[in-house]
């Protein structure tokens, strides 16, 4: 053995680059291509993100044991900002951020080279594949690796935006774009490839509702402008300074982070003044639609980040509002500090606007009520106003007070009412994101408007349609994502796909002043790994890679000559590359995060459909979910956990490995803990001494314990290869490292000897272990002299199980455990225990239950109906109809393979021949009677025995 976990990683790591076990190449085999969504180069990765990228190898190398050709490619994505911005940290030489390379293993010799963003692109490509990756014992064909920024990756991007546009999928059009007010505009998903913060923000419409007041006009926005006809106020907050802005020609009031905001989205803003929210208390100002005048009442709870930072009042549906007009109406300091007039504090009095299912004339007071609200900034608040806005957007009906819009449904009065108001200049729109944003760089992102914007058009009905079939084709795991992958398809709609701005990625095709964002270059990208090797080795060069040769290679179109002519490339590359492409695609299986379930799977799905024949489509898509720290998920930008390569050289690569396979289904989230994995390291070391071990043992023993672990092998490789089906590591890891190791344990206690028998179940265990654990699988196949690589044997199959010897030990394991039990509950101290097995007749009424549930004619009438028409059942008389009973209900309810087993032997001469055995383990005498012909059942207990669970007596 290896002196060292590290030792033994790289022994078998070099050993399987010098057999070029990760290169793959067209050959007769059935192919496997499967691949994890690259990761993006904003720093280093961390233990989280090495679940899912595991699994995949792990895959890979199970596959390729049962015969397949197993192309594994990888590659990073570094489009965006993000290598701009680490670079530009780095060279201002941020205290934060140097200790953060530094922790996870940066050199001072390292952060000179890292100038320039491409310099730091190339150094994390250098530490993703050979820190993190090669370390890991990935079978990647390393020949393919390609980054998002390499020349010959762009051609292929650019080739598929023209395929795009052949498709009329693209369209231009204005847009509200999130962008960073030093960037430009970013894409806001969980993934958060683009930003610091607020992966999960929305960007929100709203109405900006026009109060006039002089020659100002004191601006409010709301999402909700169908409720216009309920003011009754307008709420300012006295302790904000507030900005008067020049907009067109009109003065408006807002707070001054909503004139930023406001300057992104209109022409013709400009700050002219400043005015204090105390000064505004006590205006009457006139509302926009009902033309009435209201007036300002202080509030704190405006946030003057929030909208405008000013806030309309509608007291009847909104609970806020309700809680604080009460809180003015009831607050003598309103007059004494304020100067508000009793006059204008009782002229604010609700009116009834929505009819709504449930509620009576002002929902706000009724779920105010419901819910136990006493006071105002009682944080349920915020849920009584989704749950009256919710309940009445999809019920209420507008009132005879609204007018013209009376009658109308409140979702179509809104758009309605909206339109009218900005037809009348008393409203426009402004948009803003529902939470905070910020860039990779540290500023703000806000909403801007683009004029001219290209999108990529996702609510293609067509396109739709075509992709969401073809899923019904595919294997997408877990399942919930299988059936809400069709309602997420659906709901897309055009998605911006170029941004200008300091951004690294491909030029877009058709105007070269945009530059193609991160998400819209990262969807087709599998089919390229099949072309990039050519790239690479310099066989073709990014010159020659045309649309004519896209065209060729990947689409089987023009002709061969004329492609070869224009590219220069031979045409015995060009046959080559196209029937590589035919051969290793559609792509088996794309693994990725549980962030790109809305964002990045869609749009990998969309342009495979929009650009790919049927037959090049997707097979399946697996997400996994999160390793997180305590309280959240792991970030990498933020510095994360232990360092990969610290964790590796603390646990060893294979015991992460599979802790990362067995601590849980993928598909739920775990928190990091390293007692747990140093616990898979004790598994580990204990494996590697039961196989020691057994190895050493040199005997012969033909006893029934030998038919049985063999069949136990076997048949725990059947549920391997079951749960593999479904690409389910867990359940060959618990198979492989628990199951088994138990069998191997059983098999010592019960004097297994065999050195044959052993040999053949540890060709079988080890090689079970080389897909999640290979370096100590290899070396584990290499003590026991086993010839050539474990990684390149042929994975163990199924074969017929025994099942009669395996129902014998289990039976044995059950007795022991039921005297161990008794003998704990009773605190007896027996001298001896008497075994009872069941009665001949009872054995008799299963085999007929048996016989009945095989042929799916098993019921209680007409088991009972049978047994008694047995003399030797029906001489038991009630004991043979209630058995009868017994086995109808038991046995249409559960498998029946155990009690199929128990007719293959004789429980009574198998229990006997281990009695002694029996003895050793409970430390008492154990005597064994059948129940036909017991000679000595003080207590009657004999009558008790069923077949498969013996009676027991103690004295």
């Amino acid at each position: 053995m290896a002196s060292s976990y590290r030792e033994m990683e790289d022994k078998w790591q070099k050993r399987w680059s010098e057999r070029k076990l990760d290169h793959a190449d067209r050959n007769e085999r059935p192919k496997f291509m499967v691949i994890f969504a690259y990761p993006g180069v904003t720093g280093y990765l961390h233990v989280g993100h090495m679940r899912g990228f595991t699994y995949v190898d792990a895959i890979g190398r199970y596959k390729r044991m049962t015969g397949h050709n197993v192309l594994f490619p990888v590659g990073t994505h570094a489009t965006g900002n993000g290598a701009i911005t680490l670079a530009s940290r780095i060279s201002r030489k941020e205290e934060g951020v140097i200790e953060y390379l530094k922790r996870n293993g940066c050199t001072d010799r390292d952060l000179k080279k890292l100038k320039d963003p491409m310099s730091v692109v190339n150094f994390f490509n250098d530490v993703y594949v050979n820190e993190y990756w090669k370390r890991f014992g990935f079978l990647a064909d390393w020949r393919r690796f390609t980054c998002t920024l390499y020349p010959d990756y762009a051609k292929f991007m650019q080739w598929q935006f023209m395929k795009l546009n052949d498709a009329g999928l693209l369209i231009q059009k204005p847009y509200f774009a999130p962008a960073c007010t030093q960037c430009g505009p970013v894409a806001i998903d969980a993934s958060e490839t683009d930003i610091a913060k607020g992966g999960n923000a929305e960007t929100q419409e709203y109405t900006l509702l026009k109060f006039r007041y002089g020659d100002m006009y004191l601006v409010a926005a709301t999402l909700r402008p169908e409720t216009v006809y309920g003011q009754v106020n307008f709420w300012a907050n006295p302790d904000v300074e507030y900005v008067k802005m020049r907009k067109g020609n009109e003065t408006w009031v807002v707070s001054p982070s909503a004139a930023r905001k406001l300057a992104y989205q209109k022409d013709d803003c400009e700050i002219i003044g400043k005015i204090n929210g105390r000064d505004m208390v006590g205006w009457m100002c006139e509302a926009p639609m009902i033309h009435r005048n209201v007036p300002v009442f202080p509030a704190g709870f405006c946030d003057p980040n929030v909208g405008t930072g000013l806030v309309t009042s509608v007291p009847s549906d909104a609970p806020d509002d309700w809680m604080s007009l009460q809180d003015v109406k009831n607050d003598p300091r309103m007059i004494s500090e304020y100067g508000l007039t009793r006059e204008q504090i009782d002229s604010a009095v609700p009116i009834s606007i929505i009819s709504m299912e449930g509620y009576g004339d002002f929902p706000a007071k009724d779920v105010i009520v419901e819910m136990g609200i006493e006071r105002s900034g009682d944080p349920r608040l915020a849920d009584a106003k989704k749950q009256v806005y919710k309940d009445g957007y999809h019920t209420g009906r507008m009132k005879d007070v609204c007018g013209k819009f009376a009658g109308l449904r409140v979702e179509e009065a809104k758009d309605r009412m909206k339109e009218e108001m900005i037809s009348s200049g008393e409203a426009e729109l402004f948009h803003d994101l529902n939470e905070e944003v910020i860039c990779r760089c540290g500023n703000p992102v806000m909403i801007r408007r683009v004029d001219d914007q290209w999108f990529i058009n996702y609510a293609d009905e067509g396109l739709t349609r075509r992709t969401s079939d073809h899923c019904r084709t595919m294997e997408i795991n877990p399942v919930e994502y299988q059936n809400n992958v069709h309602g997420v398809l659906d709901w897309f709609r055009e998605r911006a796909c170029v941004r200008q701005g300091n951004w690294l990625g491909t030029k877009f095709p058709l105007d070269e002043r945009w530059t193609i964002e991160a998400i819209s270059d990262s969807t087709l990208y599998p089919i390229y790994y099949i072309i990039s090797i050519y790239a690479n080795d310099g066989t073709i060069r990014p010159e020659q890679m045309t649309g004519s040769f896209f065209d060729h290679v990947v689409l089987q179109k023009g002709d061969a000559d004329d492609v070869s002519k224009e590219t220069g490339i031979p045409k015995d590359i060009l046959s080559k590359i196209q029937k590589d492409v035919l051969y290793w695609y559609p792509l088996d299986l794309n693994l990725g995060g549980k962030e790109h379930m809305t964002v990045h799977f869609p749009t990998f799905l969309f342009n495979h459909a929009a650009i790919l024949p049927d037959e090049l489509l997707p097979r399946g898509i697996m997400v996994n979910w999160y390793v997180t720290g305590k309280k959240s998920k792991i970030s990498k930008s933020k510095g994360g956990a232990q360092p990969i390569p610290g964790a590796a050289g603390k646990f060893g690569v294979d015991s992460l490995r599979l802790y990362y396979a067995h601590v849980a289904s993928l598909f739920a989230d775990v928190e990091w803990d390293e007692g747990i994995v140093m616990s898979y390291r004790q598994r580990l070391d204990r494996i590697i001494g039961m196989v020691e071990e057994l190895s050493s043992i040199t005997g012969t023993d033909n006893g029934d314990i030998n038919g049985w672990l063999i069949s136990r092998s076997g048949t725990h490789m059947e549920a391997v290869h079951e749960g593999m089906r479904k690409l389910d590591l867990r359940s060959l890891a618990s198979e492989t490292y628990f199951e088994m190791f138990n069998d191997m344990k059983w098999y010592l206690r019960r004097g297994g000897r065999d050195q044959r028998t052993i040999r053949d179940v540890l060709r079988m265990w080890i090689s079970a272990m080389a897909p999640i654990t290979p370096h100590i699988a290899e070396e584990l196949w290499e003590t026991c002299g086993f010839e050539g690589l474990v990684s390149e044997y042929e994975f163990p199959g199924t074969a017929p199980g025994n099942m009669g010897a395996e129902f014998g030990e289990t039976l044995i394991r059950d007795v022991i455990s039921d005297i161990s039990q008794i003998i704990k509950v009773t605190r007896m101290d027996p001298k001896r225990v008497i075994i009872y097995t069941t009665q001949s007749w009872k054995v008799k009424a299963m085999g007929i239950a048996l016989e009945l549930a095989s042929s799916g004619k098993l019921d209680i009438p007409t088991l009972t109906k049978m047994c008694m028409s047995d003399p030797a059942i029906r001489e038991n008389g009630k004991a043979a109809s209630e058995l009868a009973k017994k086995l109808a209900v038991d046995m249409s309810r559960t498998s029946n393979e155990g009690r199929k087993a128990l007719l293959q032997i004789n429980e009574k001469d198998h229990l006997s021949s281990a009695a002694e055995f029996i003895s050793s383990e409970i430390g008492v005498k154990v005597e064994v009677m059948s129940a036909d012909d017991a000679d000595y059942d003080p207590q009657g207990k004999s009558k008790a025995a069923i077949p498969g669970r013996p009676a027991i007596y103690l004295e």
